[in-house]
């Protein structure tokens, strides 16, 4: 197995995983909108057959939450559309794929943690989109791995992280959700977990977050004090913070079926959020 295709290659886990891919002596075979449209059908099969590759991780998707419920369609077509042609691809090449999913297919009701054998309780179009991605997945293709991640983030992009920098900037005080807990997942500690799963025949669902948990208000907290800011921080609840798509209450994913399968897991979030801040100070320095 050589050539990887990447969706999404420019974004934050898919600009990552390219990197990775390049250091591990892989070709990698990055596209984005501008390479592949993924609300073309025809784009993706064309793009995809020419490229021949021998493996697929699927990080493309419509990720705007919010947006999404004003675009249902279009959410649709990224997450769940595009998803099954990839899919339908990778069964008749007889390779395997790797699709990137979400916390957000759970309701959050659950007290703890959730595992791979929960039944899935989509809130928002979002969640039930990238869950009918999943499911295309698991039909049409028996070499699969679908990774269910939660909290983004990575140096690329936008993510919660480089919000509140920038709002630490102008604003002595924030208010954060604190009733919203889940594990932040760093994008370089996950593709290289990616690509050692891409290695085995271990196939199914996973679920891969930094270890521990947190609410947005003690991930903020943490940013702040590792990044030496002198910022007011007051917990609200997610009812003072009305969103156009709901949140799961409980994004907490169980990373026990992970080990079992002696793959790698993720570090503590602390400690990754210390690695994206040298990685991120180091660029600004550039």
């Amino acid at each position: 197995m050589n050539r990887i295709l990447v969706t999404g290659a420019q974004g934050q886990l898919g600009s990552d995983i390219i990197k990775r891919l390049k250091q591990q002596d892989y070709i990698p075979l990055g596209v984005d909108i501008a390479e592949m449209d993924l609300t073309d059908p025809a784009a993706i099969t064309t793009v995809t057959t020419a490229l021949q590759p021998d493996a697929i991780i699927h990080c493309g998707a419509y990720t705007q939450v919010d947006l999404a419920e004003d675009q249902p369609d279009l959410c649709h077509q990224i997450n769940s559309e595009a998803t099954r042609i990839l899919a339908t691809y990778a069964s008749q090449a007889d390779i395997p794929i790797l699709y990137i999913s979400t916390d957000y297919i759970f309701d959050g009701t659950k007290p703890t943690p959730y595992t791979e054998a929960d039944t899935p309780n989509p809130i928002n179009t979002y969640g039930i989109t990238k869950l009918a991605g999943e499911q295309h997945i698991q039909a049409l293709t028996t070499k699969h791995f679908i990774v269910r991640i939660s909290w983004v983030f990575g140096i690329n992009g936008q993510n919660f992280v480089k919000t509140m920098l920038r709002l630490a900037q102008t604003h002595p005080e924030i208010n954060i959700v604190a009733d919203q807990i889940g594990a932040p997942t760093y994008t370089v500690d996950l593709a290289k977990l990616l690509l050692e799963m891409l290695t085995s025949t271990q196939y199914g669902i996973y679920h891969a977050t930094n270890e521990g948990s947190c609410s947005w208000y003690d991930f903020a907290k943490e940013i702040f004090h590792q990044f030496n800011l002198n910022v007011k921080i007051n917990p609200i609840t997610t009812n003072q913070f009305p969103t156009q798509a709901k949140r799961p209450q409980n994004s907490r994913l169980s990373q026990q079926k992970l080990i079992n399968a002696d793959f790698t897991p993720l570090p503590p979030w602390q400690e990754a959020l210390k690695n994206w801040r040298i990685e991120y100070e180091q660029l600004e320095k550039e």
